[in-house]
């Protein structure tokens, strides 16, 4: 990690205290969590104070960890020729939040922010989980910065998260009839409705989905053991 980094880890370390839940550095990248009742303080302080100066948000969107760290799939072995075929495992879309047994139930899902600083030429994420209370709700930052208004209502619209504060918090990707959010991990992958013209009503109606669902099972690539002596001599020749 270089220096401006290990600086700002520092700063925000300094600065902020309690605020801030954790700071870590991973790849190169800082980023520090905080908790949805300190979000909007947090984030005036990263644009205000100078020593930050983070004038510029990035993005912001959802996350669901459904599944985090989970494989979707399984193998039944390797043939002859190197091949393995994939079996059909527990994967997003196909088993519910209830069913995975983890000690962050209340972690599934976060929004997440990333800023620069011009000035400084820093960046940094932000996270902070929704707690899922019944409604997930973290405040709204478009009082911090504007451009947040249409990235709030994305991850409203696909993850189904509320922002408090929000003056116009509505779906922006699907249409107004939509059911559910699509992004969640647990959404059904062929929908839950439907949608056709009906030429004797004269518009537009939902039908429950008239598609079997249907998933690629994915053929696995390994190392063929048949060739591997002639890469040996290949690699001792070179």
């Amino acid at each position: 990690m270089n220096n401006n980094k290990v600086s700002l880890e520092k700063k925000l370390k300094s600065h902020f205290g309690d605020l801030v839940t954790s700071i870590v550095s991973q790849n190169g990248e800082l980023t520090c969590e905080v908790t949805p009742e300190n979000w909007q303080q947090v984030c005036q302080q990263l644009r205000d104070d100078a020593q930050f100066s983070f004038e510029q948000l990035i993005d912001l969107c959802g996350i669901d960890y459904l599944g985090f760290g989970e494989a979707e799939w399984q193998t039944d072995g390797v043939s002859s020729s190197g091949f393995s075929r994939g079996i059909r495992s527990k994967g997003p879309g196909r088993f519910s939040w209830e069913e995975r047994e983890t000690e962050l139930m209340d972690r599934r899902f976060a929004v997440v922010i990333h800023l620069l600083s011009i000035e400084h030429n820093m960046r940094l994420r932000v996270k902070c989980y929704a707690p899922d209370t019944g409604i997930l709700a973290v405040p709204t930052l478009i009082d911090v910065w504007a451009g947040a208004d249409w990235f709030e209502r994305e991850a409203f619209d696909l993850f189904g998260i509320i922002f408090i504060g929000h003056p116009d918090l509505r779906r922006i990707l699907t249409d107004y009839g939509f059911v559910g959010h699509p992004f969640r991990k647990d959404f059904p992958l062929i929908g839950n409705v439907e949608v056709r013209y009906d030429e004797e009503k004269g518009r537009v109606v939902y039908e429950p989905v008239s598609i079997e669902p249907r998933v690629t099972i994915p053929k696995t690539i390994r190392k063929d053991a048949r060739y591997a002596h002639n890469q040996e001599e290949l690699e001792g020749d070179s």
